[in-house]
Parts: structure tokens; C-alpha cells; sequence
């Protein structure tokens, strides 16, 4: 497993290879904290700037610009404000938050301190997945380090600044990484998505002011201090600025956590640094760029393209950055059989709030479950399609949207795979 960065100098991975990366000593002996301490010298408007300027763009999969986030809470507000951490990485193929959380903690609390004394907030959560559960033991252990060198708690380093941790843990339901799932989750609730507006920067943990961002977007907060919102951005592009952690799984020879300036080009990425093919003699069938909830791009969309790897270049080339849940698959893959693994996934996590979300997966479920066992008719690639517009733009959150567009990229782009299953007699090979 490679965990490392390609294009530039390592940023959020420049502590992970560090033995006893995870400790403050570790943490403060290599610049930690330092960013917090120039922030507390600045004024709020000046750290929210900083981070309009460095186009830092949410991590989490919406893309959202983070200082624009956070430029939303209102500084007028009688009600406490919140900053809320979304550590629940559950998106089919992602996996770099777990590296950020397990080996370098205490760059995500020095991000959640900048935010807070920026916004005025005195309390944080960690929201963690379910199946994170071992993480949040060596989270509570930092933020106790911390809090014995007064860098959390009451009055930090002497100042009138009192920020207060707490971790939480989720019960495993990936509805609860949309953010107000996540809130109604934190309050003791099922975990529903909520109407928006009123948006959680103005009503949002307990209907105060909260910020929900991810784990690698709250990192960066750190760096971007430390460099300055203009150089951080110029890593980047100019839209989106800065480095970005891509998860790699799949048939490459180098799998792993990359850490690449944005803007990288994609075929580049795949053939020199992931190592080229898991197996020689195989060729690239396909890409999902962004997690699972993206369309999957063919290999032609890719060799020969010059795609660019950010918010920008990966929606011209017809796809998104997501999650940066970056999965491989060679000709050998089967798009009817990986797309039915994904209509379970997203049947089985919908909420069960709104109809379209809550059917139409179920019927999608039911539709590749006959056509997989040998019962395909030619008229199925469109009703799936049908089923889709009907879920798409139609549900109550964007988890019906991903289920829909991770189905539209197979069907659409992959034709050739679907067609051997959806013979005229009903009967398949499959």
C-alpha cells in the first residue's frame, strides 16, 4: 500500500511515515500547532480569507468552497456556534481520511481550532463511521494531549480562546455522511436528511450555527495558514487549489493514498506512477475517478485525453472528483456485475425517507438481480434509465442522485456489457 505524495512536496502526508506520527511531540517537533498561533494573531476575516484565497474546495465529495462555507455563519448570532468534522468516510472506494485520522490527528484538531477561533465556536465533534470505532480511541488520546498543553479546553495558551472536543460515533449508516443526516444523527436522532434551507451554517447542530466539513478538507486549514492562502491555491489550479488525496484501489500494480497538486493528468497518474496495469496483459477498461457515486469513465475518455485531475478538468472529461475514491478496473471486469454490486450497496443504505430514493433502488436492485441470473430483455437498459431520471433531481438529499448517476455512467457508457445480458429470448450465457 503507497502512501505518498506525486507532483509535489508532501503536505498532508509530509507526518504519516514519521514514527509516532500520531503524538504531539511528534506533531509540535515538526511545525504543528504554529499555524494556530499565527492564526490566533490575526482577525477572523483575515483567517476566512485566507481561506477564500487558497480556492480550497470541500473534500468530502460536494466540492463546496470552504471559506465560502464558512463566510455563511452568521457573527451576529446570539445561539453557539458549532464546527462539525464529517468523519464518516463511507463511500465505496474511498479510504484517505482513515490515514489522516489513524496517523496525524492532531493536524485535524489544529484545523478545527482555526476554524473555531475564526467563527467564534467553543465546542467541536467527530463524527466518525461506525465501523471507525478504533480510530476514535487514538483521537481521544490526542485531543487529551492537547488539552493537558492547553491547546484544547479553557483559555488556550492563555488567551480569552476556550475550545472544547468531543468525538461520536455513528452506527455505520452512509446516509449519515450527508451533513444534515449527520446532525440529526449527532442529536440523538435517526439519521434523516433534513429540508434545505435553512442551510447548517445558519441553522444547524441543536438550530445553531454549525460548519460541517471533512477530514482532509479540515487539514489543509493548517498548511494554508502556514503558506498562505495565494501559494496553497498555486499548487493548484486556479478553481481548485492546492493538493488533494486520491484513494487507489483496484488493478494497478501500486495501490494506495496519493497525495497530487490539482490538475494532474489522469493517464499520466494510472500508467507511470500507480504502476501501470495489475497485469500485463491486460488493457484499462474503466475508471470511477471520484467513489462510487460518479459516472465511471471508459478508458478512451482517458488515454490520449490529457484529463485533468480537479474539480474543472474531471467534469469536462464527464465525470467528478467526489470523494477521491479513484477505483481501476481492467477489461476483465464485468460493468453489469460491478454496477448490481452498486444498486445493493445504495438500496441497502437509503434512508427509506423519501419514495423515490427508497423504491426506485429497490427496483433497480430487483431489475439487475433478474437480468444477472439469465432473465434480460432488450427493453431493460432503458427502463433502467427510466428508473433512474425518475430517482435523479427527485429525492430528498443527493444519495438517490448517486445511486442514480453510478447506474447512467454504466449503462450509457458500457452498452457493449449490458447487451450480452439482455437478449430478446430472455435467456443468458450469464
Amino acid at each position: 500500500m503507497e502512501i505518498k505524495a506525486i507532483g509535489c512536496e508532501p503536505l498532508q502526508l509530509k507526518r504519516v511515515h514519521l514514527e509516532n506520527s500520531r503524538t504531539l511531540k511528534v506533531y509540535q517537533d515538526n511545525g504543528g500547532y504554529e499555524s494556530l498561533k499565527k492564526a490566533m494573531n490575526m482577525s477572523p476575516d483575515d483567517i476566512i480569507n485566507e481561506v477564500k484565497t487558497s480556492a480550497l474546495r470541500g473534500r468530502g465529495g460536494a466540492g463546496f468552497p470552504t471559506g465560502m462555507k464558512w463566510g455563511f455563519v452568521p457573527r451576529d448570532s446570539p445561539k453557539p456556534k458549532y464546527i462539525v468534522c464529517n468523519a464518516d468516510e463511507s463511500e465505496p472506494g474511498t479510504f484517505k481520511d482513515r490515514y489522516l485520522l489513524e496517523l496525524d490527528p492532531h493536524a485535524l484538531i489544529e484545523g478545527m481550532l482555526i476554524g473555531a477561533f475564526a467563527l467564534g465556536v467553543e465546542t467541536c465533534y467527530i463524527y466518525y463511521r461506525g465501523e471507525y470505532k478504533y480510530l476514535i480511541d487514538i483521537m481521544d488520546k490526542a485531543i487529551e494531549e492537547a488539552k493537558a498543553a492547553n491547546l484544547v479546553g479553557e483559555k488556550i495558551l492563555g488567551s480569552d480562546f476556550t475550545c472544547n472536543f468531543y468525538t461520536h460515533t455513528g452506527a455505520g449508516a452512509y446516509i449519515c455522511g450527508e451533513e444534515t443526516a449527520l446532525l440529526s444523527s449527532l442529536e440523538g436522532f435517526r439519521g434523516h436528511p433534513r429540508m434545505k434551507p435553512p442551510f447548517p451554517a445558519v441553522e444547524g447542530l441543536y438550530a445553531c450555527p454549525t460548519v460541517v466539513n471533512n477530514v482532509e478538507t479540515l487539514t489543509a486549514v493548517p498548511q494554508i495558514l502556514e503558506m498562505g492562502g495565494e501559494v496553497w491555491r498555486d499548487l493548484g489550479t486556479e478553481k481548485s487549489g492546492g493538493t488533494k488525496l486520491w484513494s487507489v484501489s483496484g488493478h494497478v500494480k501500486k495501490p494506495g493514498v496519493y497525495e497530487l497538486p490539482m490538475g494532474y493528468d489522469m493517464e499520466k497518474f494510472i500508467m507511470e506512477d500507480c504502476g501501470g496495469m495489475l497485469r500485463d496483459d491486460k488493457k484499462l477498461k474503466a475508471v470511477i475517478p471520484g467513489g462510487s457515486s460518479v459516472y465511471a469513465m471508459r478508458a478512451d475518455q482517458i488515454i490520449g485525453k490529457n484529463v485533468r485531475m480537479d474539480y474543472e478538468g474531471l467534469v469536462e472529461a464527464g465525470s467528478l472528483v467526489g470523494s477521491g475514491g479513484f477505483i481501476v478496473m481492467d477489461e476483465t471486469v464485468d460493468m453489469v456485475d460491478s454496477t448490481k454490486n452498486l444498486t445493493e450497496f445504495y438500496k441497502h443504505e437509503s434512508c427509506g425517507w423519501c419514495t423515490p430514493c427508497r423504491e426506485g433502488t429497490d427496483w433497480l436492485t430487483k431489475i439487475f438481480t433478474r437480468i444477472a441470473s439469465g432473465g434480460g430483455r432488450p427493453e431493460d437498459a432503458q427502463l433502467i434509465l427510466d428508473l433512474c431520471d425518475n430517482i435523479e433531481g427527485k429525492s430528498f438529499c443527493a444519495l438517490g442522485d448517486a445511486a442514480a448517476w453510478a447506474i447512467q455512467g454504466a449503462v450509457k457508457r458500457f452498452p457493449e456489457d449490458f447487451k450480452k445480458y439482455l437478449l430478446s429470448n430472455g435467456n443468458s450465457n450469464h
